[in-house]
């Protein structure tokens, strides 16, 4: 599985602890979207994650409490994420409004457990010009990003 340090206390982890669909979602600008994070394992809550390859970092969206309460990263907006889940706290799902070839980037669900958040799979999002359907960011590598040092960490938000 895929672990990326970010402090010597935490560390994210790829695990088969949560599943997310669609793997790719291709949105025109001003539309919505929507990734689907199945929880296989207990949790008090779901994290959300972006990963930017033009800013190359990864992104706190949010956090949903088992109770639905979400706090929200700095200067994220909550009209543009919300999350949805189920009462059985099995199914997570990221809403996001009013695309923007901002919001391009890999998507990432996650669970705590033992000073540990395990990953999802990811979703791709591809926003996408309206007239001219022309993708509004070069292709992500498909070249997985194996670790990020604490003293590359540190220097970078979320």
């Amino acid at each position: 599985y895929l672990c990326i340090s970010v402090s010597v206390f935490l560390a994210f982890c790829a695990n088969v602890l949560s599943s997310q669909t669609p793997w790719h979602i291709l949105a025109h600008t001003n539309n919505k979207a929507e990734i689907l994070c199945e929880l296989k394992n207990e949790h008090t809550g779901v994290y959300w994650y972006r990963w930017s390859q033009e800013r190359q970092n990864f992104e706190f969206l949010l956090f949903s409490n088992s109770l639905g309460k979400a706090t929200y990263g700095t200067n994220i907006s909550q009209d543009k994420f919300s999350v949805h889940g189920t009462s059985s706290h099995t199914f997570s799902s990221l809403h996001i409004s009013h695309l923007h070839a901002s919001d391009n980037g890999i998507y990432y669900c996650s669970i705590s457990q033992s000073s540990q958040l395990f990953l999802g799979r990811g979703t791709r999002l591809s926003v996408v010009d309206v007239l001219s359907l022309k993708t509004t960011e070069a292709p992500l590598s498909t070249k997985p990003v194996r670790c990020i040092t604490k003293s590359k960490a540190a220097g970078k938000k979320g």
